[in-house]
């Protein structure tokens, strides 16, 4: 897993959830850029999902996927937005309701998740 915040910050939330898989620091790298998922401060061009990006986050949802062959690195598999829905069984659920996932209204989507840690009661 590569995440773009500092490795401490990361490794604290992975202890905080209970989580034991590897995580990386793309740090000031412009890994998440090379991969269209981060964009400028300024907000400035780029693509997400393979179309011209048009909302004003600096940061997107994707996954990569990559092999490993001795010292070369592959690409493999990439997906953005509604590509990663098979990867949330709560979205698989809610499609299956008469009002679906809802999100009409929201600031971003599912903004109703809570952490383990942080639902009330």
């Amino acid at each position: 897993m590569v995440t773009k915040a500092p490795l401490d910050r990361l490794l604290a939330y992975r202890a905080r959830m209970g989580w034991r898989f590897p995580w990386a620091s793309a740090g000031n790298s412009g890994f998440n850029e090379d991969f269209d998922v981060s964009f400028a401060p300024d907000l400035s061009g780029g693509s997400y999902n393979y179309a011209q990006r048009s909302g004003t986050r600096a940061e997107y949802p994707g996954i990569s996927t990559f092999l490993k062959r001795g010292e070369q690195v592959l690409h493999s598999y990439s997906t953005y937005a509604r590509g990663l829905d098979p990867l949330n069984a709560t979205y698989q659920l809610l499609d299956l309701t008469p009002l679906g996932r809802a999100e009409a209204g929201l600031t971003i989507p599912m903004q109703w998740v809570r952490r383990h840690d942080r639902y009330d009661g």
